[in-house]
């Protein structure tokens, strides 16, 4: 799945890079991600330096020194491993509002070629908890971060209890995610089953924020067998 994933994010930078000499991309982060980005940073083809990179959210209030930075994240995971040199990381420690401001100026200078997206366990985007706002104009948004996001975070090893992770974080908001001209939603684990089942086959919703993903017309959800579990077979065309 990863392979597959990483091998069409690559085709698809590649292209953005042909036809207007750069690829501005938006990145995901968290464990759902670690083997389709070791894939995509190790691509030889990509063109890294003529690449421009903005990432969906961060903790406020988390050092980037803290190993559940967003912002460590991004540049153990991917600034380190190419020669991408164009970047613009989410300063959850600064002034937020001011942050949000400046980053979503930057985010709205050119169209996002492609975003690489994942789906929450609450079925978040970004880190839109249910309910989500869909209206929201604004590139980036301050949230705060519900029950079961937060949880989420200590299941997957970032912190050690529910009270170390942070109340609230900077997000991209569902609209502009769907500005992009692409979204690539990488989505394993039996864990995201459920989620991916609301977000595929239930309505659209800010009660699943992923859902929203439905209304945008270039989307490809990559999963593996195990977060594909309960969705509804396909009928066999004959």
């Amino acid at each position: 799945m990863a392979q597959a994933a990483s091998a069409h994010a690559a085709a698809a930078i590649r292209l953005a890079i042909a036809s207007h000499g750069r690829a501005r991309i938006v990145v995901a982060t968290g464990a759902s991600q670690f083997e389709f980005l070791e894939d995509l940073t190790t691509n030889q083809a990509v063109d890294w330096p003529r690449v421009t990179l903005f990432h969906l959210d961060e903790y406020v209030g988390l050092s980037i020194e803290h190993p559940a930075s967003f912002r460590k994240y991004i540049l153990d995971r991917v600034l380190r491993k190419t020669s991408l040199q164009d970047y613009l990381l989410l300063d959850g420690e600064g002034d937020v509002r001011e942050v949000c401001r400046q980053a979503g100026a930057a985010l709205n200078s050119a169209p996002i070629d492609v975003a690489f997206v994942g789906i929450g366990e609450n079925g978040h985007l970004a880190f839109n908890d249910p309910p989500a706002d869909f209206t929201a104009d604004e590139p980036y948004i301050v949230v705060q971060l519900d029950e079961a996001c937060r949880r989420q975070q200590v299941g997957e090893g970032w912190f050690e209890s529910v009270s170390q992770v942070p109340e609230a974080a900077i997000s991209m908001s569902i609209r502009q995610i769907l500005k992009s001209r692409e979204i690539i939603c990488v989505v394993p684990d039996e864990r995201k089953a459920a989620p991916v089942k609301a977000a595929l086959e239930g309505p659209i919703t800010p009660d699943v924020p992923a859902s929203a993903l439905r209304e945008h017309g270039n989307v490809t959800m990559y999963l593996d067998a195990a977060s594909a579990a309960l969705l509804r077979p396909s009928p066999i065309s004959r």
